[in-house]
């Protein structure tokens, strides 16, 4: 890829959902200019001209820099920055489409969190693979960045990774607000994995509180995912610090206890003893990402030849029916060990 505008002014924000347009928010009140693309047509209309998206954040009023189309050619055309905001097994199927119409410039950031089923590929990696971009180039988002609360104005960080820590700074400068502070990190495959990660954690956590525990359960949980996070990512080349900071911790902790997450509240109706299906239906048809990622990070995890406990109960609850509360019993019933083995 050639070169890169050091002050990004004109952004394409692919996808309207939540994060997509809390993200959106942010770049607006930062000053860029903002297209989205949204895949229906009344959902840009929306956007356009009432600078609402109540379908996704109802209450929110969108800065007059942010307008939308139902269009991604037009969406895209003179974009300096490309921000993929479609959910993480989506990822491919709408890459795939828009790769012929990506500004050869433009930096790519990904706000996707997850591993793709079957590949077993990063977010970053499945971007670089359609874009056909060097994965060093694609500035990753992460961190405790509930959409709802991050829309409403309230302070927030994130972690904006990227190797290349110059296209990292051009986002951060691009992304800085009075409410919003992003930091550059260069370690990619740490902030990838926190993020995917704590999405399977939360939904532990959910159900634990959907079965009636308390806080000395779901800080249990919050702190054995972080370390079996933590493992994962040191096989896998992370740099342990990352697992202390906003794209570790910090996410972890947000999306573990928010009644905002989708992952804890999908987790608590598994918990009060709805199926996956029921879970589904309750929450729009929308399931939540750590039910896919569960399976493709214990897949990743038994090939790296890493334990993580925690992640196999969640694959077996949501995808063989085993009940959260034996899956929990079978989980204190691990043999015993020191707490740093």
């Amino acid at each position: 890829m050639a070169g890169f505008a050091a002050d990004v002014q004109r952004v394409t924000v692919l996808g309207a959902g939540s994060w997509g347009t809390a993200f959106a928010k942010v770049l607006g009140d930062a000053g860029r200019d903002v297209t989205m693309w949204a895949r229906r047509e009344s959902v840009a209309e929306e956007i356009r001209e009432r600078h609402t998206n109540e379908s996704y954040l109802p209450g929110t009023s969108l800065p007059e820099r942010i307008t939308a189309t139902a269009d991604a050619a037009a969406a895209l055309d003179g974009a300096q920055a490309v921000v993929l905001g479609v959910p993480s097994q989506s990822l491919r199927a709408n890459l795939t489409g828009w790769q012929p119409l990506l500004p050869p410039e433009a930096i790519l950031v990904s706000l996707a969190k997850g591993v793709e089923l079957g590949t077993l590929k990063r977010m970053s990696e499945v971007i670089a693979e359609l874009a056909r971009v060097d994965p060093g180039e694609i500035v990753v988002v992460s961190g405790p960045n509930l959409a709802r609360e991050i829309a409403d104005g309230q302070p927030a960080a994130a972690v904006l990774a990227c190797a290349d820590h110059e296209r990292a700074k051009a986002v951060q400068q691009a992304t800085s607000n009075q409410y919003f502070r992003p930091y550059t990190n260069t370690d990619v495959v740490g902030c990838e994995l926190g993020g995917a990660c704590k999405n399977v954690i939360a939904l532990s956590c959910g159900m634990a509180a959907g079965m009636g525990l308390g806080a000395n359960t779901t800080a249990t949980l919050i702190t054995r995912g972080l370390a079996e996070m933590a493992r994962l990512g040191a096989k896998l080349g992370a740099d342990p610090l990352t697992f202390a900071g906003l794209a570790g911790l910090g996410d972890l902790v947000a999306t573990c206890s928010s009644p905002l997450s989708r992952n804890r509240t999908f987790g608590e109706r598994l918990g009060r003893g709805e199926t996956l299906a029921e879970a589904q239906a309750a929450t729009g048809g929308q399931v939540a990402e750590g039910v896919a990622s569960c399976s493709s990070i214990r897949e990743l995890a038994q090939r790296a030849g890493v334990d993580m406990p925690i992640t196999d109960a969640m694959f077996r609850v949501c995808h063989e029916g085993v009940d959260p509360r034996q899956a929990g019993a079978e989980l204190l019933g691990r043999s015993r060990k020191p707490e740093w083995s």
